[in-house]
């Protein structure tokens, strides 16, 4: 008896739906990603063989340039305000609702308390330029660093996170080519506050010890 040979016949999928799915993704990706601020601080950081998962939630970075600048950048907005507004009461200073905003998203700054008015008010196109020149948060450690503004910073932050029940974690990025006596004073800052605990930023590289 002869075998009935069924006829094959190609099979076709409508890819319409797919491509229009995969549009929509695409826009709304685009639509919703915020991008990161660009660094008005270039950190050049040393590399080092230890490799050690730096917190990516309730971050404090002080960044230390080659020049001795220092920059600080916290990673929660609403964090930031609180901050700002609670410097400018104890340094006399108001700032209005669209410099809060402002500064909620402006990523590192290194404006002295004296000069983040002028920072955030300045027009949109200036304001990168004008971020990269400013002369770092304040470190006059006069006084047995009773006036410091970066210690003020730091001793805000953390008061705001222990309010909510957390702990601020402190990291150090600092320029491989930053004289030592700036990163001493930064040290010595938090160790003031007997924070004793802070990661350094680093490159990682190879260990010429390991086993090939």
């Amino acid at each position: 008896m002869g075998k009935i040979k069924i006829k094959r016949k190609s099979t076709t999928l409508d890819m319409t739906a797919m491509c229009d799915v995969a549009f929509l993704l695409l826009t709304f990706f685009m639509l919703t990603t915020k991008f990161r601020p660009p660094e008005p601080l270039t950190v050049d950081i040393p590399s080092s063989i230890v490799s050690v998962p730096i917190p990516t939630k309730d971050m404090a970075v002080i960044s230390i340039g080659k020049d001795g600048r220092v920059f600080l950048d916290v990673d929660q907005q609403q964090v930031r305000v609180q901050a700002l507004e609670l410097m400018g009461e104890k340094y006399n200073l108001k700032f209005n609702n669209n410099q809060k905003a402002l500064f909620a998203n402006i990523g590192p700054f290194g404006a002295p308390m004296g000069n983040l008015t002028q920072l955030l008010d300045a027009k949109a196109e200036d304001r990168d330029a004008l971020a990269a020149k400013m002369p770092g948060i304040g470190l006059d450690t006069t006084d047995n660093l009773s006036k410091c503004e970066l210690s003020d910073w730091i001793l805000t932050l953390r008061r705001i996170k222990q309010t909510n029940g957390g702990a601020l974690k402190i990291a150090i990025k600092g320029d491989m080519k930053t004289q030592y006596p700036a990163v001493k004073t930064v040290m010595d800052i938090l160790q003031k506050q007997k924070v004793n605990q802070f990661s350094l930023i680093t490159n990682l590289e190879a260990n010429p010890l390991a086993k090939k």
